[in-house]
């Protein structure tokens, strides 16, 4: 009997374009609720998609301590988040939650 071979999802090699990134991001914070270390995960993957240390650069932040924060297991600060959406070029826009 021929053996099945699994391996880990990573959804880093679904992101390929910024609508796909910015798709999930939106996904992502739809599913999360109140859970913030969902969206930093997000935020991680799609930074392992574009390249952990183009980001580093642009956000002056070293690359090991961006791996940290974004893992879903660090605590970013809320600058954090911010310098890394503005390097992601991603913007965060409000609006009213419905019920």
């Amino acid at each position: 009997m021929e053996k099945l071979k699994l391996r880990k999802w990573d959804s880093t090699e679904y992101l390929k374009t910024e609508e796909d990134m910015l798709a999930y991001l939106e996904a992502c914070m739809e599913e999360a609720g109140d859970d913030a270390a969902f969206i930093a995960r997000a935020l991680g993957n799609i930074a392992r998609a574009k390249g952990m240390t183009q980001l580093a650069r642009e956000t002056g932040l070293g690359r090991e301590s961006l791996y940290k924060a974004l893992s879903g297991e660090g605590n970013p600060s809320f600058a954090t988040i911010l310098k890394v959406t503005h390097a992601l070029g991603i913007k965060l826009h409000p609006r009213i939650a419905h019920s």
